[in-house]
């Protein structure tokens, strides 16, 4: 059960979220050229080209974590900021979130190195209503903390992904909307200076339109890899 504090209007509650389904939607940017350029850039760690643009990806809801810190195996692991799209009994809601993957297992299967790692969460929502007819001016923002020293690591408007009313449409088909206890992680962006692990990721989205801010932190502990 996540604990996550909703902000409507002027007011704001806390309730208690039983996620049933997540998605995790992946090549979901608009541009074909800033497209090609990430997956590029995962070919680069060898993770073949997709069989399709967006694919959606099923994995386990328990993944899902407000915590701030994870655990993952080994050292080729890292996050990637997005907007995550939850479906509740009362609508749906904008949430943060990080795609955290295990870049070794990716080059075997995209699914299972998503499968492998926690999924961070900030702790609060916003309603998806109030930000709709702006959706394109929200920002996310990353930061890796490598060896002590916080980087700036992905950076830009959501307008460069998927509009989430299109992923929607095209993962729930006629229904158009996403089911009830499901949350969906809409894509990210490209890495500032490539794909790297860190000890730290840091992550937010900003309603400039607003003037309001979601933010989350995480520390990365690296299990040994023993055999």
């Amino acid at each position: 059960m996540l604990q996550l504090k909703r902000h409507f209007a002027d007011l704001s509650d806390r309730v208690g979220l039983a996620i049933d389904d997540l998605i995790v939607a992946g090549w979901t940017g608009r541009d074909a050229a800033a497209l090609e350029h990430h997956i590029e850039e995962l070919a680069a760690i060898g993770v073949p080209r997709p069989s399709a643009v967006p694919l959606f990806y099923r994995l386990s809801a328990s993944l899902l974590t407000t915590a701030d810190a994870i655990d993952v195996v080994g050292g080729g692991t890292s996050g990637e900021v997005e907007t995550v799209i939850f479906s509740l009994a009362d609508g749906l809601w904008v949430g943060l979130g990080s795609d955290h993957t295990d870049r070794n297992a990716e080059a075997q299967s995209v699914a299972l190195s998503k499968q492998l790692c926690q999924k961070p969460l900030a702790g609060e929502l916003w309603r998806y209503d109030e930000v709709v007819d702006h959706w394109d001016a929200l920002v996310l923002r990353a930061y890796a903390v490598e060896r002590g020293e916080r980087k700036l690591y992905q950076h830009g408007a959501v307008a460069a992904i998927r509009h989430p009313r299109d992923l929607m449409q095209r993962y729930a088909g006629d229904q158009a909307l996403l089911p009830a206890g499901s949350a969906m992680f809409c894509g990210t962006l490209s890495a500032i200076g490539g794909i790297r692990p860190a000890e730290r990721f840091e992550i937010e989205l900003e309603d400039p339109v607003l003037k309001r801010s979601i933010r989350h932190g995480y520390d990365i502990r690296s299990l040994p890899l023993v055999s």
